[in-house]
């Protein structure tokens, strides 16, 4: 599966684990087991990186919620659960747009309910294209 990259998507995933390490007292992440055993319709927070049309600061960091579809491979299938600040709405990167993921992205896991899994099963707004 291909991983976002900022310069194609406009977007990409920050590594978890690397904030974890250069910063482990003060930067905090669920045991490495739970990030890998994410289930569908639990909630994964990922460090997204987005390009911005500003010339001083071109890039914008959000932590948002991902829902958790499936899992291919080491990789996780999720859909956005939260609406990026940092740009304005648009087709392709909005709630309920499929996002992959890996365990090493995942900065904190919220349990799955009723509505999260009726919400992991439904179709996304916007597929990612796995090739």
């Amino acid at each position: 599966m291909r991983e976002p990259d900022i310069e194609i998507d406009g977007w990409c995933l920050d590594s978890g684990e690397a904030r974890h390490a250069d910063a482990p007292s003060t930067f905090w992440l669920p045991d490495r087991e739970r990030r890998e055993s994410l289930q569908p319709g639990d909630l994964a927070k990922l460090i997204f990186c987005i390009s911005v049309d500003d010339a001083d600061e071109p890039i914008a960091v959000e932590r948002m919620w991902v829902i958790v579809r499936e899992r291919v491979g080491n990789w996780y299938l999720g859909i956005l659960d939260n609406e990026p600040n940092a740009i304005a709405e648009n087709d392709e990167f909005w709630v309920g747009t499929e996002v992959p993921f890996s365990a090493h992205h995942v900065i904190n896991i919220e349990e799955c309910d009723e509505t999260t899994l009726a919400l992991a099963r439904a179709e996304p707004r916007t597929r990612w294209s796995t090739h």
